[in-house]
């Protein structure tokens, strides 16, 4: 298990609020924002790369 911590951590915290945001902004469905949003939260790291891949994008 990778453990971050410090400076990391708080640089992946931002990283995934801005994930987080956003989704939120996406226009996907409730139900896909609520599976990206968990996704991101409950795997920061991993779900934070996926979403950066293959995520909704926010609407421009």
């Amino acid at each position: 298990m990778i453990e971050i911590s410090g400076i990391g951590g708080f640089i992946l915290l931002i990283l995934d609020l801005w994930a987080i945001v956003s989704i939120l902004g996406a226009s996907a469905t409730t139900g896909r924002k609520v599976l990206w949003i968990l996704l991101v939260v409950l795997l920061p790291l991993l779900g934070f790369i996926i979403w950066l891949i293959a995520g909704p994008r926010a609407g421009r």
